[in-house]
């Protein structure tokens, strides 16, 4: 159809008998295949600072389709002397910040605040009016040769994509948060970033300031804990807790967890403290269905299971949960299970099934 410009699950239509726009020498500027070409280079690292932003996979589903949209409409404006990288960040960054502006919630959140760890059985409930940070697939994290971080960056790649770091940068007021994710994790200069958000430079190195000192007193190092490579005892810890789960040896889970491991279930408001805790919490839910089977997989940048159950009487295995595994030292530290509602909805994004078959 002319007009019409289709790339990577969305289209975009001008006028019929449009030219393209032209630039000071009577030009075309980024014509089609040229934007075909950037957004394909740039696509997974746009959405990943789009969900770095909101703390949502599928919000930043819909935040990428927007930016290419508005880059799209506004090619004419991006005249080659820049860097068009720069330009798309500058145009996502600006889409969450409005996207943020018009939701109910600034920020998503791992657990609720203010509310202490629970003991026994669960009696928060589901809180589907609570917005919850939500996982991040391995699948989808960008190719680190265009991504590296530049040399203002203060945080590795794999630091700035884990649970807990985006759980933290959720609690900064939004233009700290871009202006965090912008010089620290990305390692845009002040200058550059006060030209992508608009503003001073002064006033972007006092967001910036405010911003450390609040993830200081998340994080007393001011970051979180540098984790090494995936290596062989952190392979052998994934298969003791699938094969934990597999087996229904609630023991067996239980004794992969540290002392003062923490764990979080959204979209329940309930969380545990203590290896105790956890296994009194389990043992109150544990032969709620006949039998459970897990499935590797992987989100931020963490080892990561999904779990199919089988109630009684029935012969299917259906999503069940999503869990994302901090470990630390052989034995998990963190564990946070998406569990129903929320966690099967997440089963799609990872390329899994609702039903094994």
């Amino acid at each position: 159809m002319p007009g019409e410009f289709t790339t990577a699950g969305f289209a975009m239509t001008d006028a019929p008998g449009a030219c393209e726009p032209q630039g000071l020498m009577g030009q075309p500027i980024l014509d089609r295949p040229a934007f075909e070409h950037l957004t394909m280079a740039h696509r997974r690292e746009i959405k990943l600072h789009c969900y770095r932003m909101m703390g949502s996979l599928h919000e930043a589903d819909d935040l990428v389709q927007d930016t290419f949209l508005r880059a799209w409409r506004a090619r004419s404006q991006f005249d080659r002397r820049g860097s068009p990288r720069g330009w798309l960040y500058r145009i996502a960054t600006n889409s969450c910040l409005n996207a943020i502006k018009a939701r109910s919630s600034a920020h998503r959140i791992l657990e609720q605040p203010g509310r202490p760890p629970t003991e026994g059985r669960a009696a928060g409930g589901p809180a589907a009016e609570l917005a919850w940070l939500e996982p991040y697939p391995d699948a989808e994290l960008p190719d680190i040769v265009d991504g590296e971080p530049g040399p203002e960056a203060r945080y590795e790649t794999g630091e700035a994509v884990r649970l807990a770091f985006v759980a933290a940068i959720q609690l900064l007021p939004p233009r700290q948060r871009a202006a965090l994710l912008l010089c620290d994790v990305l390692g845009w200069s002040a200058v550059e970033t006060a030209q992508l958000l608009g503003g001073t430079t002064a006033s972007i190195n006092s967001a910036l300031q405010r911003a450390r000192a609040t993830l200081a007193m998340r994080y007393p190092t001011g970051r979180p804990l540098q984790r090494s490579q995936p290596n062989s005892e952190e392979r052998l810890l994934l298969e003791r807790y699938m094969q934990a789960w597999q087996a229904a040896n609630l023991q067996g889970l239980v004794e992969l967890l540290r002392e003062d491991a923490t764990y979080h279930m959204p979209p329940w408001r309930d969380w545990y403290r203590g290896r105790q805790a956890i296994h009194d919490f389990f043992r109150t839910v544990w032969a709620n269905f006949a039998g459970y089977h897990p499935v590797a997989t992987r989100a931020n940048g963490l080892p990561a299971v999904a779990v199919y159950a089988r109630r009684h009487q029935e012969p299917e295995w259906r999503a069940h949960s999503l869990h994302v595994i901090e470990p630390a030292e052989g034995a998990i530290a963190s564990l946070t299970i998406y569990v129903g509602p929320l966690g099967p909805e997440l089963f799609p994004a990872f390329g899994l099934p609702p039903v094994l078959v």
